[in-house]
């Protein structure tokens, strides 16, 4: 399987090469000297469709970040049989590698889902549209995110019990975070915010850019704290909290899927695309009753005896649902699916943290700086084959570190109210700029006319980048059918910007972050701006509102973090797609348990309430059926 992106420019390619070699090196070396890695005792071992029995229990549709913690809770009582569905294969060993996810985007680990072109965001990327990756294994897309463990702020849930969904506000889903937590970062394994035991281990990267410190304590000289952001404070600077175990990536499959391989009452089928739930009707009642899909080629149904569980994430739960005759009755009838239910929230209600890329700074090391690999993530002088042996022999080095996620902080604007402790912009704090902005293309796609311009001017210098993202944003997309097939991608409108407040914020946010390149800390480092090559923007002044806003239009960031598309509320809610309890409202037996059931995105990077939401999840429904 391709692991590597392609590049563009030959300039760039040319300095990137060794890059890509070293990588190569690392993967080789993984499979002879890392069996730890391989972890062959515990994987899945997956069934053919052959050994499938004919009825189970549970079906549950998509082994990713929500889909792994399901199965694995509900096969937890032995007298009810698991069926676990996954399109992808199990996750290759190069997953495991914190830095390699620069190099599974773009892949067939990748969905590769793009929004449809736009005129208000996305410019400097190819035909207007923005990557969207999503992951295409078993662990779906915490194989190859960020990685970054982020609870968001208590408000946020809150806000979701005052929609009419009891339950859950922060006080009553606060155990769910700490149920599926192995916290290892010695400092806080006391914290009653905290636990250990739990399936997702948490730990601090192994291998830290020297100059993250540095940007960190430069934000108590803008005023802020170093905290720990998943505690009783958010707004601060923090050393990123992130899924790791031994140094390693911790994916949901890891964490999850892998504790029960061995339990005899949990089947797991990979390669399995679903391309229907069954819905018939009983006593004038939508009852669900199993689902069609499609494995080596041939079309084959499975019977649930008790539930259907959909986790396939915002993009697929919706578009499943819909193929499965439950959504919009126009859009349905429009596109030739036979209506079920008419379900006018399904694909509605689109959200994500939507962030501005370009700010990026230039600095000097300190004089005195002799570490063995440079001061900030330049990837042709840290991405070597020395540093692919020290990983597969010694276990340490730069790959075991990820660059754009070492720190992160919370701050506020002057549209938030510090007292409030509810800030709206999260930076996502970068020892390296070239990787960020696109210089591997395969990420971003950005337009070759500024992609060798940005990147042939940084590739080779010391460098940061602060990537500020607007937590709370008001404007919202949607997903529809593009066409009856499930191999299609449905048709996905971001609406970025479609609420002009959106890009004040993020506005303000930039101009936060270019404070912090003027702190007596970052100033002992020579920071300065590096200018930006986008012709469109070269006629504002640096740092100017209208600058910021052209850069927010052209390089427009999405973070990974879609959601809301099968919103949870109550029956009175016309747009409400599931109800308190994950139950999808006209058909019973059938439940939506993803990040799709979000109301309103979480303030922070959506991983942790994704499995917080599972763990949920699996709760009610022991409890419905008297095993809790």
């Amino acid at each position: 399987m391709a692991i590597i992106p392609l590049l563009s420019g030959t300039h760039v390619a040319t300095i990137l090469a060794p890059v890509l070699v070293s990588v190569a090196i690392m993967n080789s070396l993984i499979s002879v000297l890392r069996p730890d890695i391989g972890d062959r005792e515990n994987r899945i071992k997956p069934i053919s469709a052959g050994e499938m029995k004919t009825d189970y229990d549970f079906i549950v549709v998509g082994g990713g970040g929500a889909g792994a913690v399901v199965a694995n809770r509900l096969s937890e009582i032995d007298k009810w049989s698991v069926l676990l569905l996954e399109a992808g294969p199990d996750e290759p060993e190069i997953c495991d590698v914190p830095f390699a996810y620069n190099f599974l985007q773009g892949t067939p680990l990748d969905w590769q889902f793009k929004p449809e072109p736009s005129n208000a965001s996305c410019l400097a990327m190819k035909n207007h549209q923005c990557t969207w990756p999503r992951g295409k294994a078993l662990g779906g897309t915490t194989i190859l995110n960020g990685m970054m463990y982020s609870r968001g702020n208590k408000k946020d849930y809150d806000y979701w019990a005052a929609q009419g969904n009891p339950g859950w506000e922060h006080d009553s889903i606060f155990k769910y975070f700490k149920k599926s937590q192995d916290m290892r970062i010695d400092e806080f394994k006391g914290s009653s915010y905290h636990s250990t035991g739990g399936g997702l281990s948490i730990e601090h990267y192994r291998y830290r850019t020297p100059i993250t410190n540095h940007l960190v304590n430069a934000g108590t000289e803008m005023g802020y704290e170093i905290l720990d952001a998943n505690a009783g404070k958010q707004s601060g600077f923090m050393i990123s909290h992130s899924f790791l175990r031994d140094g390693l990536r911790c994916s949901t499959a890891k964490g999850f899927l892998r504790p029960a391989s061995k339990r005899e009452n949990l089947h797991v089928g990979i390669l399995s695309m679903v391309e229907k739930i069954l819905i018939r009707t009983e006593e004038e009642k939508k009852v669900a009753y199993g689902v069609q899909f499609r494995v080596d080629g041939a079309l084959k149904e499975v019977k649930a005896n008790r539930e259907v569980i959909l986790s396939t994430g915002s993009l697929q739960s919706p578009q499943l649902l819909m193929l499965s005759g439950i959504g919009p009755k126009e859009h349905l009838e429009e596109v030739g699916v036979s209506v079920v239910v008419d379900a006018p929230g399904v694909g509605q209600n689109l959200q994500d943290h939507v962030g501005v890329g370009g700010l990026t700074y230039l600095v000097d090391p300190p004089a005195d700086y002799k570490g063995d690999y440079p001061f900030t993530y330049i990837l042709a002088d840290t991405v070597t084959p020395q540093a692919a042996v020290e990983f597969a022999v010694d276990h340490t080095g730069p790959f075991y570190g990820a660059y754009f996620t070492e720190a992160t902080a919370f701050v506020n604007t002057k549209y938030a109210d510090p007292a409030d402790d509810y800030p709206d912009i999260q930076f996502l704090i970068s020892s390296d700029a070239s990787v960020v902005h696109g210089c591997l293309n395969a990420i971003m796609q950005i337009e070759d006319e500024y992609h060798a311009k940005w990147c042939e001017d940084i590739l080779k210098q010391h460098s940061y980048s602060i990537t500020p993202l607007n937590l709370r944003p008001k404007s919202k997309g949607y997903i529809k059918l593009r066409t009856t097939d499930v191999n299609d991608h449905p048709v996905i409108v971001s609406n970025f910007f479609q609420d002009p407040n959106d890009i004040e914020v993020l506005i303000e946010g930039a101009k936060i972050a270019h404070k912090l390149s003027e702190t007596p800390t970052m100033k002992k480092l020579n920071a300065r701006a590096h200018h930006n090559p986008i012709n469109a923007c070269a006629g504002f002044e640096m740092m100017s509102d209208d600058y910021l806003k052209c850069l927010s239009r052209y390089f427009t960031r999405t973070i990974y973090h879609v959601c809301g598309t099968c919103k949870m509320g109550p029956a009175n809610d016309s747009m409400a797609v599931v109800d308190p309890r994950l139950k999808v409202h006209g058909v019973s037996r059938l439940r939506v348990i993803d990040a799709s059931i979000m109301p309103r995105v979480t303030s922070g990077n959506t991983q942790a309430a994704t499995i917080m939401i599972a763990e949920k999840g699996v709760d009610m429904i022991k409890e419905d059926y008297g095993v809790l």
